[in-house]
């Protein structure tokens, strides 16, 4: 049986199928009034077997632009947005995001140090029959346990306490979930930070292979290994073919 945490690493796909209709943009928190519902498109997922869910709700940023908070106490959760793009045209993910700290006692080498203050995934529609068997077979039997789309292929931008900017390496739970170390350490906690990743770049670098079409995106502040608090603010997201100016 696939362990809860491994439907974590595989971005814990429920609901990313529930949409009625496709996307090709994300819905913007900007748009939204702050304590508002979140915008639509946007699904919150809990997790089974993890007491506690991160919450996630509107706020104003200094600036009185409205963000999404992620207050996650020992407790995991995702926010995710189905989507249909094609990495070969809109390649770029821009996003801005800040934490309030960073988990003093995570470690992404360790399964049970696999917590994170802030985490962005990019979900790619990676056909089933593409994988080896073993693989086959755990994405197969995750599919009938929950009867959701469990991706085969995910990207993981995170917010990590202790390993160089750059890092790029497997989930400790699967090689289907490939990490990549974009924020570390305390220096920039407390301060909004710009990010820009070739998501089609990163997926080859990563797979060995051209990247398949998006199907979707999450966002997390997961804190149920380490029993660890944080906060963590997410500016809108957006695909496209041109570079942060």
């Amino acid at each position: 049986m696939i362990k809860v945490r491994l439907l974590i690493a595989l971005i814990c796909m429920v609901s990313l199928s529930q949409a009625d209709d496709d996307h090709t943009k994300m819905a913007a928190f900007s748009d939204a009034k702050p304590g508002s519902a979140i915008p639509p498109h946007w699904t919150l997922n809990t997790l089974p077997n993890v007491i506690r869910a991160t919450h996630f709700e509107l706020v104003r940023d200094e600036t009185q632009v409205t963000v999404l908070q992620a207050v996650s106490e020992a407790a995991a959760a995702t926010l995710t947005h189905k989507l249909q793009v094609d990495p070969v045209v809109s390649p770029l993910l821009s996003w801005r995001w800040k934490v309030s700290r960073v988990l003093e006692s995570a470690d992404l080498g360790q399964k049970d140090g696999d917590d994170y203050a802030a985490r962005v995934y990019v979900v790619f529609d990676y056909p089933l029959d593409k994988l080896p068997l073993a693989d086959r077979v755990k994405v197969s039997i995750g599919r009938s346990l929950y009867g959701q789309e469990l991706p085969a292929a995910s990207l993981c931008y995170v917010w990590d306490n202790r390993h160089l900017v750059g890092l790029s390496t497997w989930s400790a739970y699967t090689d289907r979930v490939r990490m990549i170390v974009v924020e570390s350490g305390k220096q920039f906690a407390g301060q909004w930070r710009l990010e820009q990743r070739d998501v089609a770049a990163d997926f080859r670098a990563a797979f060995g292979e051209e990247a398949p079409p998006i199907m979707g995106v999450a966002l997390a502040a997961d804190t149920d290994n380490t029993g660890e608090s944080v906060e963590a603010w997410f500016g809108d997201l957006n695909f496209s073919s041109s570079t942060i100016k």
